[in-house]
């Protein structure tokens, strides 16, 4: 059962205007005493309108889960960027807190810029920032077929030196599938997921609301609301949703990279040398999926371009759902996304690039939580093809089990195009240790909360 969602237009500025803005919330529910503390040292200091407030109540409510032990915050830790704390490539959830999710848990910083997943041209800022176009091919096999349109859903991947064609690519979306389009939608579903919050459907849910916030609701958005279960449990949503887009810690751009960008700030020589590989097309070529420049408007990078690839990450035996041979995860395609996109064989595999804003901060990577290094995931990008037999497991007959996470069927899908990938085996890898070290030492630079004063000690020293 899935819950209903009113698609109400979030504007990216605070609730300043709303006219319930400033009134006063009493909960029923326990204090949020898991409030933002590492990172909540920022500039814009307004108050949370009383949406947002209650927002953040049901945020840190580990009531409203079925077994009343999970929150919101449990798996999106305020003092992790808003992303697990722990090493565990998928999480626990359920009544019990012992059924394994599938797929790592996505941070909630910096979701409020995602678009709506679609499947069209890319963006027309979104490829100026890049530090070098991307050739958007989900694969060799589909690249080299008829760049056909059969409707308006179909995306049809093509090249854009062999195509005058607009390049048509799935973008934006909340999880790794893109499946849901608001941040309404993302807060609701972890609640009647079974490896999530647990709760048995809609209607449990709306009866915890009842009880726990019925007054609050019925006080902010009328009590006729509170007798609607569909528009109670929109409105709890909409409140999730304001609470992410004005709480600051969601958004800080506070990192040493975001001074930097700034001019309050130099890189050492390691993290510098580590941006120009994170530029350069030949090597890392990072930036062409992970912008990181200041676009037009001056907003500054949110190191994803939204878009999905298929990257042929090595399965994860630690993913319990991975035991079973016959099981794979698609991405696009499901288990968890069920819809005209998924049937479309051309989306299997590909799953939404993520920000690598605090990408340091996090110990897994990858949907499927595979690497728990940075170091292993950029000598993944470089070494994936020339040399597989160090990413990918052996069948008994000694022979390299490459892609192994993807239905051959698929594999087609798998980016082999776009440098670093765009190498044969017994080739040189991209990047060599150093050059691994550095690119890594720049992406260090991408972790909210920079102290420049601490910094310039340091180097004082």
């Amino acid at each position: 059962m899935s819950l209903k969602i009113n698609h109400r237009l979030l504007p990216l500025i605070t609730l300043a205007g709303v006219s319930l803005a400033g009134a006063s919330i009493g909960m029923a529910s326990q204090p949020a005493s898991d409030a933002p503390s590492a990172t909540n040292t920022y500039e814009d200091t307004a108050p949370l309108s009383a949406v947002a407030q209650l927002g953040k109540k049901l945020f840190y409510d580990p009531s409203l889960s079925g077994g009343g032990q999970m929150s919101c915050s449990t798996c999106h830790d305020p003092n992790n960027h808003y992303a697990p704390a722990n090493g565990l490539s998928v999480q626990l959830g359920g009544a019990h807190l012992d059924q394994p999710g599938i797929r790592t848990v996505p941070s909630l910083a910096y979701k409020m810029s995602t678009p709506s997943f679609s499947v069209g041209a890319e963006s027309a800022a979104d490829e100026a920032a890049e530090a070098a176009p991307m050739t958007e091919a989900s694969g060799v096999a589909l690249a080299n077929t008829p760049a056909t349109v059969a409707g308006p859903l179909t995306a049809q991947a093509v090249i854009k030196a062999d195509s005058t064609a607009p390049d048509l690519v799935p973008q934006g979306g909340m999880f790794w599938d893109g499946r849901v389009d608001s941040l309404e939608e993302q807060a609701l579903q972890p609640m009647i997921s079974p490896f999530e919050m647990a709760n048995a459907d809609a209607a449990t849910v709306y009866a915890k609301l009842k009880q726990g916030y019925g007054k609050d609701i019925a006080a902010l958005f009328g009590s006729n609301v509170l007798s609607d279960q569909d528009m109670a449990i929109a409105e709890v949503g909409f409140a999730l949703a304001r609470y992410q887009i004005e709480e600051p810690s969601f958004h800080p751009y506070s990192s040493k990279y975001d001074y930097y960008l700034r001019g309050k700030t130099t890189l050492s020589e390691a993290e510098a040398r580590g941006l120009k590989l994170f530029d350069d097309a030949n090597k890392g070529n990072c930036a062409s999926c992970h912008l990181d420049k200041i676009i037009g408007d001056g907003q500054m990078p949110n190191f994803t371009d939204f878009e999905f690839e298929a990257l042929g990450a090595p399965r994860n035996p630690d993913i319990p759902a991975n035991a079973d041979p016959h099981y794979y995860d698609t991405g696009i395609c499901g288990p968890l996304r069920n819809d005209t996109y998924s049937a479309q064989p051309q989306n299997c595999g590909l799953f939404k690039t993520p920000t690598l804003r605090n990408v340091a901060s996090r110990s897994v990577f990858f949907h499927n939580g595979v690497y728990h290094s940075l170091e292993d995931v950029t000598r993944f990008y470089v070494k994936r093809d020339t040399n597989p037999e160090e990413i990918y497991p052996k069948d008994a007959s000694g022979i390299v089990q490459k892609f192994n996470d993807l239905p051959q069927q698929y594999q087609a899908n798998i980016d082999i195009i776009d440098a670093p990938m765009n190498r044969k085996r017994g080739d040189t890898p991209a990047l060599n240790d150093a050059e691994t070290a550095d690119v890594v030492a720049f992406l260090k630079t991408l972790t909210d909360g920079y102290d420049l004063a601490k910094d310039g000690m340091k180097a004082a020293k």
